[in-house]
């Protein structure tokens, strides 16, 4: 009996010392693996951290680039649009200056030929005249004064060198201003019928308007401020006294 429970004890105490060392054992060797499992886990995270970083950068990158090519992008259309504007405007000051140089032009051959007028002023003679009327405060050109028009550009025919003196007149009715602009206005009906219709240079045509003067009639009826509101338009040539001067053949 005593035998047996000193076995008994001697056993119970060889597993609980067998236990300790068993538990001692697993612990030192699990220890180290932890600790490298740790270390790996804060690898991961440094690297997570990392990568989170590079992530945050690139975008900044990305965005500051894109930046960048839009801003280039809008510099570039601002040049392109303002290379357009100095080209549009380059071809507008050629084409002002190409018409400057025909106005130019047209306006030394009229000063020229003007100064042949005023020079050889002595040899223009008067070659057809007509007087058209008009009604009661109007300027439009009644049909009868148009075909007065008509036979007096059919005189001119083919006349190289004269000139057109147009003179609008009124009647005494109404004020000075009025009446002189009145007049005004019908000589410039007459020349526009014969600047449109003719195409009569404007320069060969001398226009004045001369208000109520120099009445084609002094009477005080009807029938005198009638003939009053006219114009006379006459033609000058010099054409006639080139030919009478001309040599005579042999």
């Amino acid at each position: 009996m005593k035998t047996h429970l000193a076995m008994s004890i001697v056993l119970t105490g060889a597993m609980l010392t067998g236990g300790c060392a068993t538990k001692k054992y697993v612990l030192n060797t699990t220890a180290p693996i932890q600790a490298k499992v740790d270390q790996v886990g804060e690898q991961g995270n440094r690297t997570a951290a990392a990568t989170e970083e590079n992530k945050k950068e690139i975008k900044a990158v990305d965005e500051r680039a894109e930046s960048g090519i839009s801003a280039a992008k809008e510099r570039a259309m601002t040049a392109e649009n303002k290379a357009g504007e100095a080209m549009n405007k380059a071809n507008e000051a050629a084409t002002a200056a190409a018409d400057a140089r025909t106005r130019s032009d047209n306006n030394t051959t009229e000063i020229a030929t003007i100064r042949n007028i005023v020079a050889n002023i002595d040899d223009y003679k008067p070659v057809s005249e007509a007087t058209v009327n008009f009604a009661f405060g109007k300027d439009k050109l009644s049909p009868e004064a148009q075909q007065s028009l008509d036979k007096l550009a059919g005189d001119k025919g083919n006349m190289k060198r004269f000139v057109i003196a147009v003179e609008g007149f009124t009647d005494k009715v109404g004020s000075a201003d009025y009446n002189n602009a009145l007049s005004q206005r019908r000589a410039n009906s007459v020349v526009n019928y014969l600047v449109t219709k003719y195409d009569i240079p404007l320069y060969r045509i001398y226009m004045v308007g001369l208000g109520s003067q120099k009445p084609a009639d002094e009477g005080k009826t009807r029938e005198a401020r009638s003939k009053n509101r006219r114009v006379e338009v006459k033609i000058y040539s010099a054409d006639q006294t080139m030919a009478s001067n001309a040599p005579a053949s042999r």
